[in-house]
């Protein structure tokens, strides 16, 4: 088919682009552009939602794939939102922050320099014990783990991760959550639990870092099916305790 005797359309062209052909383009060069300027692993305003699409909690929209939240970030809308929150911080007083880290602007460089000059010296080794009370008949693991090279003034931390947040196993699988344990310079452990409610009643999960062997210990208990199951009805004891 002969295009060049179109309107618009230059000797030997392929003829004028349509709407969407524009779009699509213009999209693809807003893409690339963002590539540039923005880390999506550090993007604070970026979201993986658990039906895998992306979400920007600034301007609570919604993106089939990271092209089209890369072309997002640099349309009007999204500045448009940027310049008013940084407008606002600065109303009320607060340090602006950083769009790309989402951290304040005068901690950016410092705090970015002290995590790039941490080696990792590979993980701690540990021993996982399952354990059972014999009153309540709770099901629980034991975590015991070694650093003897752990920085000083460092004591190791300990946070749960439902299986949506964590980007290893990929789908998801929401039968499981994950218990992660840092500690400079080691690397981050991670411990995939069965995605039951953890029991913090009663000094039921507690945590000690013995200074002198350099051990961490974690208790993890986990309630029974029948708390789980009636957790808040009023008028019920739980398991273990008597009736009155």
């Amino acid at each position: 088919m002969d295009y060049q005797n179109r309107a618009g359309s230059k000797f030997g062209g392929g003829g004028v682009a349509s709407t969407s052909a524009t779009n699509a383009d213009r999209r693809e060069r807003l893409r690339k552009l963002a590539l540039e300027t923005i880390d999506l692993d550090k993007d604070p305003y970026f979201f993986k939602n658990h039906v895998g699409s992306f979400e920007c909690r600034l301007c609570l929209t919604v993106h089939q794939n990271d092209g089209s939240y890369l072309a997002h970030t640099q349309g009007r809308k999204h500045q448009t939102n940027l310049a008013r929150r940084a407008a606002r911080e600065q109303k009320e007083g607060r340090a602006g922050t950083d769009p790309v880290t989402g951290l304040p602007i005068g901690m950016v460089g410092a705090q970015v320099s002290v995590r790039k000059n941490i080696v990792k010296i590979g993980r701690p080794g540990y021993k996982i014990t399952k354990i059972r009370d014999p009153v309540t008949r709770q099901q629980g693991l034991l975590f015991q783990l070694q650093y003897p090279e752990i920085s000083p003034d460092v004591q190791p931390k300990v946070r749960f991760m439902s299986a949506y947040e964590q980007k290893v196993d990929d789908p998801p699988d929401k039968n499981f959550q994950y218990m992660l344990v840092a500690a400079e310079p080691y690397e981050t452990c991670g411990f995939k639990l069965q995605a039951r409610e953890v029991d913090r009643t009663n000094d039921r999960f507690w945590t000690w870092w013995d200074s002198d062997l350099k051990e961490f210990w974690v208790q993890v208990m986990f309630k029974t099916e029948r708390e789980e199951r009636y957790s808040g009805v009023p008028g019920l004891a739980p398991s273990g305790l008597p009736r009155r």
